[in-house]
């Protein structure tokens, strides 16, 4: 099994393996989610991402740091 999930591409990372997808997939149900319960007592746009941004910057956040770890450049 290959232990490469992702590849380094520009400043971000492409997933290259399933493990990758999945893990992608995963943080994009959690960031629909979220915006889905947050969007559902909102009252404004504002509103809606002040209430997302304290989950979102962590998931993504998370996912960069998994990306970098399970890539090439992790390996150097």
């Amino acid at each position: 099994m290959s232990r490469r999930w992702f590849k380094q591409w520009g400043w971000s990372y492409l997933p290259v393996s399933t493990w990758g997808w999945l893990a992608v997939i995963l943080t994009a149900a959690f960031c629909m989610n979220t915006f889905v319960a947050v969007d559902r007592h909102s009252h404004s746009v504002s509103d809606t991402l002040y209430g997302v941004f304290p989950y979102w910057v962590p998931a993504l956040g998370i996912l960069h740091w998994v990306a970098g770890k399970m890539s090439n450049a992790g390996t150097r």
